[in-house]
């Protein structure tokens, strides 16, 4: 279905290639994951697959891909539309009309199909998709996951034979990437279609692989396999993998249910220990909520919210797509006034703030990364941070080389994987450690080393007074360095406390490794170590 022989690809002025000597071949009817580094050329391998890679981006491209027979190199994506889908990180920016139908509707339209044959369509997906429902919603009143669903059925109305995604789970709350990767596995099964898709939270998707693509980088081959054999030795794996290994199980789980038929001896050794206990923070409040109500026309975002935080902690805010995390976000980061109640940000509002003190006591990156990022190659972006925030120079660039190390200072923030321009966005954001840091779904793009980075740079932040708020839908980052949750529904605050008693209570933000050794209060393989090896703190 899909063939790759001898592909490479250097991005136009970039001094190493992305791409380099992949032979690689997706049969008909496969889920296919591809997994890797962050930077390791997983988009681009994607682009090629529809010929946006070499056709949009340009650059250099040697070897050739296939689909079902068709060289990308000869077809441009317009000649493969009735052959190839493809769904982007961000959804949304793919959308261009304003009702689900029409969106559906789009695509066909474009390809000249008779009217009957796009009513008939249309029907057939929104009844495959679940959004029978939906059909005559504003696009801009969906959640994350309805809109991920209308992505997906807005190519399928082509009627393509391989379907290609990029990270479609990484800005989905647990329930939507659920719904999503359900309504994926039965496009698999029931109608045969290829499904290509990269992804970093790999404790989603690898139970419903039929294959795994490991893309290791710097010139390494790819590597091709099941799921089993390539987490048997991949140095990118979820937690139940590395849990797996420390307990040295074999082989290795890939999900939740086979590792708890495996974890009965591991939970009895771990009956008499507790993980080592959290300080509690200390200190006034660093950014206090009072009653505070956030209304977009109709759409009620934060209702009579009262919230404190205080210095040293870091405070994941979670919720389904639509709960109105990004909205708490914007309040501190005083994008806006609320309608209703008070903000305050070290005793100041944050609205009234002059744009340079602002930026002194607030600092945010917020979903799309590529806001922040404006120069012409990466040293540029890091001595423009250095000079507007009054850093000695290099600043940035050491900080940058903390979160992803090897980057290369030439390259054009444009020709970046999207976990590359949100690791410059979190070092120009870092760098000059702002008293409140505010995170928007800050591991998006981030493979698991470049989370683990990220997580101790945190760490480091809180234990030196500052405060993160961070909104979320990685619970596995929550688990490793989240202090505080607090849960938000329909714009209340549903749950908060300590971190752990709110995610090891629920069934939908338990990180994996809480799932399988409940009711222990687990929380991370690191935990589970210590305990193991140090002998833990005694129940």
């Amino acid at each position: 279905m899909i063939e790759f022989r001898n592909v490479g690809f250097t991005y136009d002025g970039a001094s190493m290639a992305t791409l380099e000597g992949v032979d690689l071949t997706v049969r008909e009817g496969e889920l296919c994951v591809v997994v890797g580094p962050t930077g390791s050329g997983k988009t681009t391998l994607l682009g090629a697959v529809n010929g946006l890679v070499p056709h949009f981006t340009g650059g250099r491209m040697s070897g050739e891909v296939t689909v079902e027979g068709r060289s990308t190199r000869e077809a441009p994506p317009r000649e493969l539309a009735d052959v190839v889908g493809m769904v982007g990180q961000n959804p949304a920016a793919s959308f261009v009309t304003d009702v689900v139908e029409d969106e559906l509707a789009y695509t066909m339209e474009n390809l000249g199909l008779a009217p009957a044959v796009m009513r008939h369509r249309v029907e057939d997906t929104l009844d495959l998709l679940g959004l029978h429902d939906l059909r005559s919603r504003p696009l801009r009143t969906l959640s994350g996951g309805q809109q991920q669903r209308v992505a997906i059925g807005a190519v399928l109305t082509a009627s393509p034979r391989v379907l290609v995604l990029d990270e479609p789970t990484s800005a989905l709350d647990p329930a939507a990437a659920e719904e999503v990767l359900a309504s994926l596995t039965r496009l698999v099964h029931d109608l045969g279609l290829t499904v290509l898709l990269a992804e970093h939270r790999l404790e989603r998707v690898l139970p419903f692989a039929d294959a795994v693509v490991l893309l290791p980088g710097r010139g390494a081959p790819v590597v091709v396999g099941t799921a089993a054999e390539i987490m048997a030795g991949s140095p990118v794996a979820p937690p139940l993998v590395d849990l797996g290994r420390l307990a040295g199980w074999d082989p290795l789980p890939l999900s939740v249910r086979d590792a708890r038929r495996l974890a009965g001896p591991l939970r009895d050794r771990l009956a008499d220990r507790v993980p080592a206990a959290q300080e509690p923070a200390s200190g006034g409040a660093m950014a206090t909520f009072s009653k505070v109500t956030v209304r977009y026309d109709r759409i009620m975002a934060l209702d009579a919210v009262d919230l404190a935080v205080h210095p040293g902690e870091v405070v994941a805010v979670m919720g389904r797509n639509g709960s109105g995390k990004s909205t708490l976000l914007a309040q501190l980061a005083g994008i806006r006034p609320p309608t209703t109640g008070m903000v305050r940000v070290g005793g100041a509002d944050p609205v009234a703030l002059a744009p340079r003190d602002l930026i002194a006591a607030v600092g945010l990156v917020p979903q799309d990364a590529g806001l922040l990022v404006y120069g012409t190659s990466v040293a540029d972006e890091c001595r423009a941070a250095d000079r507007d925030t009054g850093l000695a120079e290099g600043t940035t660039a050491e900080v940058l080389e903390r979160v992803l190390p090897g980057l290369p200072g030439d390259r054009h923030p444009r020709d970046l994987s999207e976990g590359q321009r949100l690791a410059l966005a979190l070092a120009i954001v870092l760098a000059p450690a702002p008293p409140l840091l505010l995170l928007d779904e800050p591991t998006r793009g981030l493979d698991y080393p470049g989370k683990r980075r990220l997580i101790a740079l945190l760490a480091e932040l809180a234990s030196t007074g500052h405060a993160v708020i961070m909104a979320t839908h990685d619970v596995e980052l929550v688990a490793q360095v989240a202090t505080r949750a607090v849960v938000l529904a329909e714009g209340d605050v549903v749950a908060d406390g300590p971190a752990r008693d709110v995610v090891c209570h629920s069934p939908v933000f338990a990180p994996q490794v809480a799932k399988v050794l409940a009711p222990g209060p687990w929380l991370t393989v690191d935990e589970v170590e210590a305990a193991l090896v140090g002998g833990g703190a005694r129940g």
